[in-house]
C-alpha cells in the first residue's frame, strides 16, 4: 500500500501544478488567444494568390506546450510543409512561421479583434528584411466557428509581392476525437491500481 502510495505522489504533484498553470495561463491570457486555440482541429479549403495560382489545401491545428501554444500545419507531409506556431509573450500574441523558404519570419499581433486578427513583421532568422522574400504580414479572419480566412503578405526587396489567400472550412470531427484523454488516462491508471476504484 505505502509503495502504491508514493508511486501516485508524482502524478497528484503533477496534476496540482498542472492546474496552478492553467489557471495562471487563463488570468493573463488574452481573448484572441483563446480564439486562436478554438481552431483546433482540421481544415479544409482552397489557395489563391495574387499572382492567379489557385489549389486545394489540407491546414492542421493543434495545441502544444499544455496547451500554452498553437501549432497551424499548412500542406501537411509534402515539400513545401510550414508550421506557424502562435503563443502568448506577456499580453501579447506572437508567432513564427516556419516557411518552405527556409527563413521563419516572427510577428506580433497589431490589431486584435473579435472576427479578424492582424500580426505585422517583428524579425526573424535566415533572411535580411530589405531583400530576402518572406511572409511579412498575416491576417486570420474568423468567419464564424467552422470558417476561416487568411491572408499572408509576401514581402521582397522589402516591399509587397503578394498575398496568398486560404478560404478553409473545418472538417467534422470523427468520433474518436471526441475520446476524454483525461478520463482514458485516469481508467488506465485505476486499473494499474494507482486511483481510486
Amino acid at each position: 500500500m505505502k509503495h502504491a502510495f508514493l508511486a501516485l505522489v508524482p502524478l497528484l504533484c503533477a496534476a496540482c501544478v498542472s492546474d496552478r498553470v492553467g489557471q495562471a495561463r487563463a488570468a493573463v491570457e488574452p481573448a484572441d488567444f483563446a480564439r486562436l486555440r478554438a481552431l483546433q482541429g482540421t481544415w479544409k479549403g482552397t489557395a489563391s494568390s495574387t499572382k492567379g495560382e489557385t489549389f486545394p489545401v489540407d491546414v492542421d491545428y493543434r495545441l502544444t506546450g499544455g496547451g500554452s501554444a498553437v501549432v497551424e500545419t499548412l500542406f501537411r507531409g509534402t515539400q513545401h510543409e510550414m508550421v506557424t506556431v502562435y503563443h502568448c509573450d506577456g499580453r501579447d500574441i506572437v508567432l513564427t512561421h516556419y516557411c518552405a523558404a527556409g527563413n521563419q519570419p516572427r510577428m506580433r499581433l497589431a490589431t486584435p479583434g473579435e472576427k479578424e486578427l492582424v500580426f505585422e513583421f517583428d524579425g526573424g532568422t535566415n533572411f535580411d528584411p530589405k531583400k530576402d522574400g518572406h511572409m511579412h504580414v498575416g491576417r486570420l479572419e474568423i468567419v464564424d466557428a467552422d470558417h476561416v480566412r487568411t491572408r499572408w503578405s509576401y514581402y521582397s526587396g522589402g516591399k509587397l509581392d503578394h498575398d496568398a489567400q486560404f478560404d478553409i472550412a473545418r472538417v467534422a470531427a470523427s468520433p474518436l476525437d471526441k475520446v476524454d484523454v483525461k478520463a482514458a488516462e485516469l481508467e488506465r491508471l485505476k486499473a494499474l491500481g494507482y486511483a481510486g476504484k
